[in-house]
C-alpha cells in the first residue's frame, strides 16, 4: 500500500519518502473550506506554489498537488500546478463527470489527475466517474459525513459504501488515513488498517495524527514498522481478515455516540 504525506516541509518530506513513503501532498484547497467544515475540527491547509516548488526540489517520490474543487479557476491551478512540477493533481469535492472532464481538458495529459469522491453526488456516479482516464480516485470520509450531515465518519466503511465504490473502481483507490501501529481514535488504527487492506487499498494519506504520533521518533525506523504491518496483514489468512472486519465494526459502533473526530482529507 503506497503511503502519502501531506506535508509543506521539504526536509520531513524527502525524509519520510527515503524512509519509504511513496510521495507527498501538497494541499492548496481551501475555497469555501471553512465555511464547509465550520465547527468540525478538521484541518485546513494554506500551501502555497512556492510550497510545491520546494517539495519538488526536495524529493524524488511523487509529489500530489491537491487543487480546489472545480471553478472557474481550475485551468489556471492546474497550469501552475504542472509548471511547479506536480506529477498528479487531485480535484477536490467532485460532484459531476462534468467536471472531471473539464479539468482533464486542462491537464491535457500534462500529469496524472485523481478525484476525491467525498460528496453522496459522487458516491451515486462512482462508475461514470470511474470511467474516466484517472490516476487514482479516493473517498473522503470527512466531506462525505458533513455532506450526508451525518455524525459517524466511519459509517461509510460499515454501511456498504466505500465497498460499492470500491468495486466499480479499477484505477488506484485510496479511502482513510494511517498513522503508527498501536496508534489511532476512537477507532483503533490497526483495525483500520485491516479493513484498508480488506477492500484492497492501493494507497491511503499520512496527516495529522502520523504527524503528531512521530514527534521525537526515527522515520527510517517507523515508516517500515509501519508498511511491514500491512504486509503482514496483507499475507494474512482470510478468518484473521474476517475477524477484523467484525471488530472494526463493533469498534465503530462502540464510537458512534461520541463527537466525530477530524479525518485525513
Amino acid at each position: 500500500m503506497d503511503l502519502f504525506l501531506f506535508t509543506v516541509d521539504p526536509r520531513w518530506g524527502a525524509d519520510v519518502v527515503a524512509a519509504g513513503a511513496a510521495g507527498v501532498v501538497v494541499d492548496w484547497e481551501n475555497r469555501g473550506k471553512l465555511r464547509r467544515q465550520a465547527g468540525e475540527g478538521t484541518q485546513v491547509n494554506a500551501d502555497t506554489a512556492d510550497d510545491l516548488s520546494a517539495v519538488r526540489a526536495a524529493t524524488s517520490g511523487r509529489v500530489l498537488c491537491r487543487i480546489n474543487g472545480a471553478g472557474p479557476w481550475t485551468a489556471d491551478e492546474v497550469d501552475e500546478a504542472v509548471r511547479r512540477g506536480a506529477d498528479e493533481i487531485l480535484l477536490p469535492m467532485v460532484r459531476t463527470a462534468e467536471e472531471v472532464d473539464r479539468t482533464l481538458e486542462a491537464v491535457a495529459g500534462r500529469c496524472g489527475l485523481g478525484i476525491l469522491i467525498e460528496t453522496q453526488d459522487a458516491v451515486d456516479r462512482a462508475a461514470e466517474l470511474a470511467a474516466r482516464p484517472l490516476s487514482r480516485i479516493y473517498v473522503g470520509l470527512n466531506d462525505l459525513r458533513i455532506d450526508r450531515g451525518s455524525p459517524e465518519l466511519f459509517r461509510p466503511l460499515v454501511d456498504g459504501t466505500v465497498d460499492a465504490v470500491r468495486s466499480e473502481v479499477g484505477t488506484a483507490f485510496g479511502v482513510g488515513g494511517l498513522t503508527l501501529p498501536g496508534g489511532g481514535f476512537p477507532v483503533p488504527g490497526d483495525l483500520l488498517a485491516a479493513e484498508l487492506v480488506r477492500l484492497g487499498t492501493d494507497f491511503t494519506f499520512l496527516r495529522r495524527s502520523f504527524t503528531a504520533d512521530m514527534a521525537g521518533r526515527d522515520p527510517f525506523v517507523e515508516v517500515p514498522r509501519l508498511l511491514a504491518a500491512l504486509r503482514a496483514l496483507r499475507d494474512a489468512a482470510g478468518p484473521d481478515i474476517a475477524d477484523a472486519r467484525e471488530r472494526f465494526v463493533a469498534a465503530v459502533e462502540g464510537a458512534s455516540g461520541r463527537a466525530p473526530v477530524a479525518h485525513p482529507a
